[in-house]
């Protein structure tokens, strides 16, 4: 019995010394997970901080566009008014034109004189005959007097 009982131990101790190296094993693998697992969330909070950068750039992004897009829409409209103003401008003049050629023409008429809607100059503007005549260009020595 005592054969056994040693026997016993012996499978004991044996079982003992297997779980304790199991347990180190364990351990091991326990604290490996653990940096492992540190490194995984020390990554992961780093993406969410790139992500949180990523979109206060892309928020900022929108909000500059629009900016721009509001910009650029206030400019076409100023644009579009400066051209319907002109284009009034525009219609005014040619009213007051035909009314003028319209006034010239009836002047014309209670004179005797046929309306000539095409304009001329008159014969007394020469230039050469008011001294005005034209000097060739060229290289000339200056003369004392």
């Amino acid at each position: 019995m005592v054969t056994l009982y040693h026997k016993d131990i012996d499978r004991r101790s044996s079982q003992l010394v297997e779980a304790r190296k199991e347990h180190k094993s364990n351990q091991v693998a326990l604290e490996a997970s653990h940096t492992t697992i540190t490194r995984i969330t020390e990554v992961g909070l780093c993406m969410s901080k790139k992500i949180d950068r990523m979109k206060a750039k892309k928020q900022q992004a929108r909000e500059s566009h629009l900016e721009c897009h509001q910009k650029w829409q206030a400019h076409i409209q100023q644009t579009e008014s400066t051209i319907q103003e002109q284009q009034l401008t525009i219609e005014i003049l040619m009213e007051e034109n035909t009314s003028l050629l319209q006034k010239i023409q009836g002047i014309q008429e209670d004179n005797g004189a046929p309306f000539d809607d095409e304009w001329e100059e008159e014969p007394g503007e020469d230039p050469e005959e008011e001294g005005l005549e034209e000097f060739p260009v060229g290289k000339r020595e200056i003369v004392d007097e």
